[in-house]
């Protein structure tokens, strides 16, 4: 009896795709002083696991190089060999290759075997350097390895194999090669990065809002080896497996999840069978029907339908740390090329987020990430004068707040530059007063094309990315804020919903219109006593336990007309969001209702004020309000006085 091996394909390349990642993680945590033996037998089991894989399915060209690999793998955890940065970098650089050559595989085409052949006599090569010669050797190896474009930011100019598919996803969300961050598609003996996809955005541009100036073009031999001085650290972060962005498409169609979450969804489905056959006995009877018992079977059935509703969301969640996993290894790479010290720390990577959103966040954060390192971040010797440690520090960092997933990408450099971007802005015939409050100055670099950018390097200065990086986020529903301060860095904060699909929300009505508050974001409703409103400088202002409150008549901001102009005949939702509070005036309250959110520009187009629409119960369409969006238009009378 035959069996045919194709069935299985899609879990080797899954399997793969994670001994890829274990191999990179681990590799990147390898203590070089006193390496960790589990460490190195981890890494040595990945990739006996993929060269095992590949001989069953014939997948030589996989099978070649990690069994060489392997060879070399097993002196190390044997004690005969020593790791050092130059192993480190070549290894990595090999971990570069199986990733395109899986992707060639997983596309059903042939591998680049002359690729694979170069990468085999490097691994050789490096397997018969021993003694005192073995550092100089290995490193003057992974020069060559460089020069055929292993790393993740060569030169495109010198980029013999092609970029690498396996980590990253285009500005238009496309499958792309690692040649994202390049002016033209990479060419020669690779696998074609970009076939099949769209056009090819440019993201990565850095900006020279910064003070340091930027890197210059030439690029110092080895192309992207750690030079003596550079180094780039990791801490903080979590060993949890990472989740590779190569092949999008097929990967986007698979998910592991948790035997928990599944039997959860099995009981609740049980429990549902149950009400199902309790309303079908109510049915066979309608003259006798006892109304007491359908209300009850009715919201037996309201509550299975929810609780099973939030468990079939929750198999969507999987934690941040599938992204954020991926950071060491570009902090490392960027860092070595530019001769910079840079620790990289990683914090609420368990923080879960829809994996939809997930998927989607891979460019802007890869682009925040790497212009922080180059134009954040300052030179050891810069920082030195400065007073500072010679080491930069950039920290990306995820939390839940409320409803909301809130990503911040910090560093300790020179900060953005506030003169640098006002001319930038005058240039462009913008109108931009030396006045302007420094939030509005920052809000300035998000103008399509806007770079101050000194010199145009493969890293920086083609004056595309921050406009894409916004817009890319303002898709997801979210928000991106800006807050620096000279010599003492930057932060960019992102603010997205927990989930594409669904939110609790309280329906409100405005002169017969309804609109969805986000539940997270309500404090309390009312209607407030007339002794409680007060007016000031023109605006209302509620006074609730000590604090005064500015209010918004959503009406006015809706442009419709509501039955009451009096706040006192209305009713104040009081709304909480990271900007401040204020008091939203409604007409009415309809009620708590769980919605499904549809994207209001890919049907219709934006609506300043709301995140999107939802379908009602009776056919109707509803507004989902945004409420952080919604804070930047409040008059707060108090604050501004002050």
């Amino acid at each position: 009896m035959s069996i045919d091996l194709n069935q299985f394909h899609t879990v080797f390349f899954e399997e793969s795709q994670e001994h890829l990642d274990t191999l990179e993680q681990r590799l990147m945590d390898l203590d070089l002083g006193q390496p960790d033996p589990e460490d190195l037998n981890s890494i040595f089991r990945a990739a006996h696991s993929i060269k095992g894989g590949s001989g069953i399915f014939g997948f030589s060209a996989l099978g070649q190089i990690t069994h060489v690999m392997e060879n070399l793998l097993d002196q190390l955890r044997q004690g005969q060999r020593h790791p050092d940065n130059a192993l480190i970098d070549l290894l990595l650089s090999v971990v570069d290759c199986l990733r395109r050559i899986l992707q060639r595989y997983r596309e059903e085409a042939e591998p680049d075997w002359d690729e694979v052949a170069s990468v085999t006599t490097d691994l050789e090569q490096v397997l018969a350097c021993k003694g005192a010669g073995e550092r100089d050797e290995v490193g003057a190896l992974q020069a060559d390895a460089e020069s055929d474009a292993f790393g993740f930011f060569d030169d495109p100019s010198a980029d013999e194999a092609g970029s690498d598919p396996a980590d990253t996803v285009s500005a238009n969300n496309d499958d792309v090669g690692w040649g994202l961050f390049e002016d033209d598609p990479p060419s020669g003996a690779g696998p074609p990065a970009d076939s099949g996809a769209g056009p090819d955005v440019d993201t990565s541009a850095a900006f020279g809002f910064f003070d340091q100036p930027a890197a210059p073009a030439e690029t110092k031999p080895g192309n992207g080896t750690t030079s003596p001085g550079a180094a780039a650290t990791v801490a903080g972060q979590q060993a949890a497996p990472r989740k590779s962005n190569a092949a999008a498409a097929s990967e986007s169609a698979t998910i592991r999840v948790g035997v928990d979450k599944v039997d959860s969804l099995i009981n609740l489905v049980g429990e549902l069978v149950i009400t199902q056959s309790m309303l079908k006995v109510l049915g066979e009877d309608p003259e006798n029907l006892d109304p007491m018992k359908m209300a009850t079977v009715l919201a037996e059935l309201e509550r299975h339908t929810r609780e099973i509703q939030e468990s079939v969301m929750s198999i969507r969640m999987i934690p941040v740390s599938f992204v954020f996993n991926r950071f060491p290894r570009v902090v490392r790479d960027l860092a070595g090329k530019l001769d910079k010290k840079v620790e990289l720390v990683l914090e609420g990577t368990q923080t879960e987020l829809d994996k939809g959103l997930i998927e989607k966040l891979v460019d802007p954060l890869t682009h925040l990430v790497r212009n922080s390192i180059d134009h954040g971040i300052e030179t050891p010797d810069r920082r030195r004068a400065a007073g500072k440690p010679e080491q930069g520090t950039i920290v990306i960092s995820a939390s839940q707040r409320g409803g909301s997933i809130v990503i911040a990408i910090s560093d300790d450099g020179a900060g953005l530059n506030r003169e640098r971007i006002l001319a930038k802005a005058r240039e462009n015939g913008l109108a931009a007063s030396d006045d302007l409050p420094d939030q509005e100055v920052w809000e300035l670099i998000f103008q399509p094309g806007f770079s101050t950018a000194e010199q145009v390097t493969d890293v920086s200065g083609r004056g595309v990315g921050m406009d894409v990086v916004r817009r890319n986020i303002q898709q997801l529903g979210g928000r991106i804020e800006i807050a620096s301060s000279e010599h003492q860095g930057s932060t960019f904060t992102i603010q997205l919903p927990l989930t594409l699909a669904i939110v609790d929300g309280m329906g409100v009505s405005v002169g017969g219109q309804t609109f969805i508050i986000p539940l997270v974001s309500i404090v309390e409703s009312m209607q407030p006593p007339a002794a409680n409103l007060n007016r000031l400088a023109g605006s209302n202002l509620l006074h609730v336990r000590e604090e005064y409150w500015p209010l918004l008549p959503l009406g006015d901001v809706m442009d419709v007309t509501p039955r009451h102009r009096d706040p006192a005949d209305a009713i104040v939702v009081l709304i909480e969001t990271t900007k401040r509070r204020y008091g939203l005036v409604v007409d009415e309250l309809v009620g708590q209702q769980q919605v499904v959110i549809k994207s209001l520009e890919q049907h219709y187009k934006r609506v300043p004020g709301t995140a999107g629409a939802t379908i009602m119960g009776d056919g109707s369409v509803a507004m989902i309000l945004d409420v952080e969006s919604l804070a930047d238009i409040v008059q707060d009378p108090i604050e501004e006085a002050v």
